[in-house]
């Protein structure tokens, strides 16, 4: 049908203009995030943008589903604004047969929310806490910047040093304060370099002193050095860490089933949920006012999305928390906003008004009085 075929081409473009604002502006605010997190060492500098990446990758059914509600809000309502609808309804036609092409071009843009939501967010979850692991695991000598304090991989040393002259090979002016086992120790010395010993590489200092403090005890001992070896470089984080409930494959937390599998699990179907809502959603709330401007329904909807995905969080937090079954949201808060956008995209279609309902019941009290 001619109609159909140009409602699809309309929404096309608005899509496609949506989408690109959109994940330009999400972009930019991850990459932004992404460099915080780089600076305080979460990770590697050259990995910015790769991480930037997949992050925004794990946002991807979030933006699809926000472009598709916005372009049919926007379609939907020009059309009304140059009558276009008039005409629609003029021919006999309802709002109800809109859904069909709305769902017709919505189909692929879902499909690929489905595909994002179950298979490439946990995908992109899981690169990003390797990326994140693999930065953290560095040995001791990889985290040495001159100029900087900087922590061992377990937290219970802090290196200085001063200069690098040799490739991070050698160094003047070294710091190092330990704490570990109930004893704190600081560690100075003139200069330093790394040797390796077989598999273990050893941070030799000469010409320093250092400073012993047992924690349980108030006396101080000052020891003098001309050559001390310290161990470092080693793997103290050990064997992998384990992989992060949102970095699981959907299919691991089918079979977990733990409240926290299902409150992640939860998320991944509701944006599926969501995306499918919100086409009907856009539909029932499209007609416009020419009196309240036409960025209304543009900001009705941002308010319906924020709403909506905020409940859908909250539900995550209760299901985690055991406070809600994963039944209980699917069926109270989807199915729930589907059964009103339903109803009331039936009341548009019908054209019904509360003032005649109300009207048409006090005329059947007084007949029946």
């Amino acid at each position: 049908m001619l109609f159909h075929s140009s409602i699809r081409k309309e929404l096309a473009r608005s899509f496609g203009v949506t989408l690109i604002v959109l994940a330009t502006v999400v972009m930019t605010m991850t990459l932004i995030r992404t460099l915080g997190q780089a600076t305080r060492g979460n990770f590697a500098p050259e990995d910015v943008m790769l991480a930037m990446g997949y992050a925004v990758l794990s946002d991807m059914p979030t933006i699809l589903a926000l472009s598709l509600f916005i372009a049919i809000i926007a379609t939907l309502s020009r059309m009304y604004r140059d009558s276009e609808m008039v005409i629609w309804f003029a021919s006999g036609m309802g709002l109800l047969l809109l859904l069909r092409p709305l769902l017709r071009f919505a189909s692929p843009v879902l499909l690929v929310v489905m595909v994002l939501a179950l298979w490439v967010l946990p995908w992109s979850k899981q690169r990003l806490d390797d990326m994140q692991q693999q930065y953290e695991k560095r040995g001791d000598i990889e985290r040495l910047e001159p100029g900087q304090f900087q922590e061992s991989a377990n937290g219970q040393r802090v290196f200085f040093i001063e200069k690098d002259a040799s490739g991070k090979i050698a160094g003047s002016n070294v710091f190092i304060a330990s704490s570990e086992e109930g004893k704190d120790t600081i560690t100075s010395a003139r200069s330093g370099r790394i040797e390796t010993v077989g598999t273990d590489r050893f941070l030799v200092l000469e010409n320093g002193q250092r400073l012993d403090r047992m924690t349980e005890q108030s006396g101080l001992k000052i020891s003098e050095f001309a050559e001390y070896r310290v161990r470092v470089g080693e793997d103290i984080l050990g064997s992998e860490a384990s992989t992060s409930v949102h970095a699981r494959p959907t299919w691991g937390l089918i079979q977990g089933g733990t409240p926290s599998d299902l409150a992640e699990l939860s998320w991944r179907i509701g944006l599926i949920l969501a995306a499918i809502n919100f086409t009907v959603i856009g539909l029932a709330v499209s007609s416009v006012n020419p009196r309240m401007g036409r960025s209304a329904n543009v900001v009705f909807a941002l308010f319906a999305f924020v709403v909506y995905f905020n409940l859908l969080n909250l539900g995550q937090n209760w299901i985690s928390s055991k406070q809600l079954s994963f039944g209980a949201l699917m069926f109270g808060l989807h199915g729930g906003v589907l059964v009103i956008t339903l109803l009331w995209l039936i009341k548009n279609h019908n054209n019904w008004q509360w003032g005649l309902f109300k009207r048409g019941l006090k005329r059947r009290a007084k007949a029946r009085a």
